[in-house]
């Protein structure tokens, strides 16, 4: 069989985020009514909402499917909540970048959450991630996350098991979380210390590797639950690594890859902290390096924004009295320079003056 045809990846080296102004954001403006439909509803009350972008739209998600993101997708998700002794909502806004999403889906979704963030008057702390590279807060929010190949027009609820087309499902986690990710059908990537779901329509195989361990093995087994009940004629066989039966679960992993095609990020820049300096002071938008090295308080300043590097995360520090056009920048300009770094997937914080989160004022010294 001839090698598995992967969808393309968009080169995050080369891609930019620069929105405003741009053809980007002319299409959403035309594409979008006067008044976004989608955010009628949005942080009416506690917990999770989730749209995604579709055509330059925003869509919402069904809310059955809520931890389960297609990596050729873009979403935005908002979680809305309220603190002890207190009755104001208060909001983090995300946008997940899907690995194979094309950069007019992301950049609707990052255009869109600052739109969503100016609906509910500028509360929301925003939040980029990409997949693979979510932050411990965004995958607070889920049981599990489960990656699908595609766009959610492959999806398989609406499909007849008998034409299902086969997916393979890895978990891998312990007792604190578990991922769940469709990975192409190979036997070469197959794990002793994880489980695996063969999906195949009619019939489903969980094959547990000798050294998994028992969450992974019980999430996995939960999956099989649930497809069964919404499937209703299905079938499931639980194999253990080694097991003679496997025999039929390795005839259906006929998918050939290239080694070379799965793309490796280094993650070795472990370099000091760095804080960059975002001002339209001069008449012209700068982006300056401040400081290297360790950062406290007294080095922000309310007029501009500041993006700080730690190199594990970045932080967009907006000041109460910096300008509109600083404002709406911020997240591009973080966007951007992360993409000249060796470490562009870095999940992104931004968040004004009045509202930082715990993680940005545990990186600045005393």
């Amino acid at each position: 069989m001839a090698g598995l045809t992967k969808p393309k990846q968009y080169d995050w080296k080369d891609s930019n985020l620069a929105l405003f102004g741009s053809d980007t954001e002319k299409d959403v403006k035309k594409s979008s009514a006067e008044t976004e439909q989608a955010w009628k509803h949005a942080g009416t009350k506690v917990g999770l909402q989730i749209w995604r972008i579709v055509n330059f739209k925003v869509t919402h998600w069904p809310r059955e499917d809520y931890g389960k993101f297609f990596d050729g997708d873009s979403y935005i998700i908002l979680n809305t909540y309220t603190e002890e002794d207190s009755d104001s909502f208060l909001y983090d806004v995300h946008f997940w970048i899907g690995k194979y999403s094309t950069q007019d889906e992301y950049g609707t979704a990052a255009y869109k959450t600052v739109e969503l963030d100016t609906y509910l008057d500028d509360k929301p702390i925003q939040h980029r991630e990409v997949q693979d590279h979510e932050s411990k807060l965004f995958k607070s929010y889920f049981k599990s996350i489960t990656i699908l190949r595609g766009g959610a027009e492959s999806g398989f609820k609406k499909v007849e098991p008998a034409n299902y087309k086969p997916r393979l499902l890895h978990f891998h986690g312990d007792r604190k979380h578990v991922e769940v990710k469709e990975i192409p059908r190979c036997r070469d990537l197959l794990d002793s210390s994880d489980v695996y779901i063969l999906d195949l329509g009619l019939k489903i195989y969980q094959w547990n590797g000798k050294s998994s361990n028992k969450d992974e093995r019980f999430r996995a087994a939960g999956y099989v639950h649930s497809i069964k009940q919404e499937r209703g004629k299905c079938k499931s066989e639980t194999i253990d690594e080694g097991m003679f039966s496997c025999g039929m679960f390795y005839v259906k992993l006929d998918e050939h890859i290239d080694v070379d095609d799965e793309e490796t990020i280094e993650y070795n820049d472990r370099s000091t902290n760095k804080l960059f300096r975002l001002s339209d002071e001069t008449g012209d938008m700068t982006f300056n390096l401040e400081k290297e090295g360790q950062v406290s308080k007294g080095d922000l300043d309310s007029k501009d924004v500041f993006i700080l590097d730690t190199s594990s995360d970045v932080f967009v520090w907006i000041g109460n009295d910096t300008t509109v056009n600083e404002r709406k920048n911020a997240m591009a300009y973080a966007h951007n320079y992360l993409m000249k770094t060796h470490h562009p997937l870095l999940p992104i914080t931004c968040m004004a003056e009045d509202n930082t989160t715990e993680n940005f004022t545990m990186a600045l010294t005393a």
